[in-house]
């Protein structure tokens, strides 16, 4: 059975360089986290993909229009932010939100994301796998219940 993947946006798909503000659309410079395309596009092929982001201040054209500079959007099936679901991500609520757009039961999505606090916990909490993409290795003996990832081709090799 297909499984829905839930990522988060910025350090996760998308590079989130700290000097840049406002709207990652409107950086001058964006760039895809390394693995990005080749992971969604291996992925794309038997599930389906949603980006879920706590970005406050970009709605889902905004995070689009981003994603579409680094060639990632073909791949992405909807948005779940802030400006959609009316709550920030962090907590289970937010995730008992998209499964009920989505009209699906927590156990078929999977969240990848690289906070623990903010992506992993929260998903966890509410019944959806989650996988932490830690790139750095920092923190590993968080929780030895949840999957970590220090590439994102982990997901499908």
């Amino acid at each position: 059975m297909s499984k829905i993947y839930l990522f988060d946006w910025g350090d996760t798909l998308m590079v989130d360089f700290p000097e840049q503000h406002g709207k990652m659309c409107s950086w001058p410079k964006v760039q895809a986290v390394e693995g990005a395309l080749a992971t969604l596009k291996a992925l794309s092929k038997e599930h389906l993909i949603y980006v879920a982001t706590n970005a406050a201040d970009s709605c889902e054209q905004d995070i689009q229009l981003a994603l579409e500079r680094v060639g990632l959007s073909p791949f992405i099936n909807g948005y779940f932010c802030k400006a959609n679901l009316g709550i920030g991500k962090g907590t289970p609520e937010f995730f008992h939100k998209i499964t009920e757009r989505l009209g699906v039961k927590p156990q078929s999505i999977i969240m990848v994301g690289d906070s623990y606090d903010k992506d992993i916990e929260p998903a966890f909490s509410a019944g959806i796998q989650a996988i932490w993409f830690n790139p750095s290795i920092t923190n590993s003996d968080v929780t030895k219940d949840i999957k970590q990832i220090h590439h994102l081709s982990g997901l499908y090799t």
